[in-house]
């Protein structure tokens, strides 16, 4: 079964549409390669995977361990390359995460393993150079 439906609205826009939840996301050429950029375009999706994967198999492995990092934020950078072909050449991706208690340096190097592993990470070309940087927080209580 296909995951997604593309429809190409002109003006190098594309409304996706994800068939399992109808969930529709639109993408627009950005303003260095002849765009608007009133939305996020191919590469930003591609940028912001990165990062939202990453999140996703540490929030598994938080699951499991009974570890919450809810409130946790994530600032994504895409790098473009300066030369020919036009493709990423660097992704960073800055995690600012949230604990409810301090952790052990032990663990906080688990999870930074366990985003280097999320199936985005691993499915990127190894020419896009991937900066994972991490800062740990012990959130307020509520």
């Amino acid at each position: 079964m296909p995951t997604s439906k593309i429809i190409y609205l002109g003006e190098l826009r594309t409304q996706a549409t994800h068939l399992q939840s109808g969930v529709e996301i639109i993408t627009d050429a950005p303003t260095d390669n002849h765009g608007k950029g009133e939305a996020f375009s191919p590469t930003d999706l591609t940028a912001t995977s990165l990062g939202s994967c990453a999140m996703t198999i540490m929030g598994i492995t938080a699951r499991r361990d009974e570890i919450d990092f809810s409130g946790s934020t994530i600032e994504v950078t895409k790098v473009m390359s300066a030369e020919l072909p036009r493709r990423i050449a660097k992704i960073e991706v800055n995690f600012m995460m949230q604990t409810p208690e301090e952790l052990t340096e032990e663990i906080k190097q688990k999870y930074i393993r366990v985003a280097h592993t999320c199936p985005v990470a691993l499915s990127l070309h190894p020419d896009i150079e991937q900066v994972f940087n991490f800062k740990w927080h012990v959130a307020e209580p509520a």
